[in-house]
């Protein structure tokens, strides 16, 4: 099992709140205009975003109630035969609903789950890869839910940037040796050291926490085979 160092002294549940309420106060105040725009997901608005949140929540109910497979199930009976096309089905199942609409049905779903994956801390979950730690799903989540809060541009006043930006980088590098533990990661002083499978970086925390999310810009400078090896996202 992976050692969980990185994550000591972190609460993913308070993390998936402060997330959750950040993306909540954008969306509440987003205006007729703000929908459309587009995010650094590409091909997605604003309110693919949304719908894509409130899709998710029904993955995560399924992984509560023990029901990844028949989730799974459902979903590849729709047409999806990958992520970005389960992604892309979950999105299109909300074109018939306004943005209020999608906005209270992910608000009310996120609560109910974030309040059940809480009360399971320190058992096990369902997941696409069997029983998993509920806590570590959580940092997972919590982590999702900040990329997208990132993706459609979310404001994060400047006295929280760099406790946001230390954490995720604690839980990026608890993703990369979970997914790939022949890599050798190491923190120092906001950055971080990736060392393995051809690769050889030292990042700023920032830009790790890019890579992890594969979300990393054009001109960072860096290589496809790299970028590939330092993301966690499928």
């Amino acid at each position: 099992m992976t050692d969980d160092q990185d994550l000591a002294g972190l609460d993913p549940y308070e993390l998936m709140e402060t997330e959750t309420a950040r993306l909540d106060r954008f969306f509440s105040n987003a205006g007729d205009a703000d929908w459309g725009k587009p995010t650094r997901c590409v091909g997605w608005s604003v309110r693919d975003v949304l719908a894509h949140l409130a899709a998710s929540e029904e993955y995560n109910r399924a992984c509560l109630d023990a029901g990844v497979q028949q989730f799974l199930a459902d979903v590849g009976a729709k047409g999806a035969v990958d992520l970005a096309s389960a992604n892309e089905i979950g999105i299109r199942e909300f074109d018939d609903r306004t943005p209020d609409e999608i906005l209270e049905t992910w608000r009310s779903r996120s609560a109910e789950n974030r309040e059940a994956f809480r009360a399971r801390d320190g058992g096990d979950v369902d997941s696409s890869v069997g029983a998993y730690p509920a806590r570590w799903q959580a940092f997972h989540l919590a982590f999702e839910l900040a990329t997208h809060a990132d993706d459609v541009g979310v404001p994060v006043a400047g006295g929280e940037a760099g406790t946001r930006t230390a954490w995720q980088a604690r839980f990026g590098r608890f993703a990369i040796k979970e997914l790939k533990p022949d890599l050798t990661i190491e923190a120092d002083n906001g950055h971080t050291h990736v060392k393995g499978d051809g690769v050889d970086v030292d990042l700023p925390d920032e830009q790790f926490v890019q890579a992890v999310a594969a979300r990393l810009p054009a001109d960072s400078g860096i290589d496809e085979g790299t970028a590939a090896t330092l993301s966690a996202t499928p």
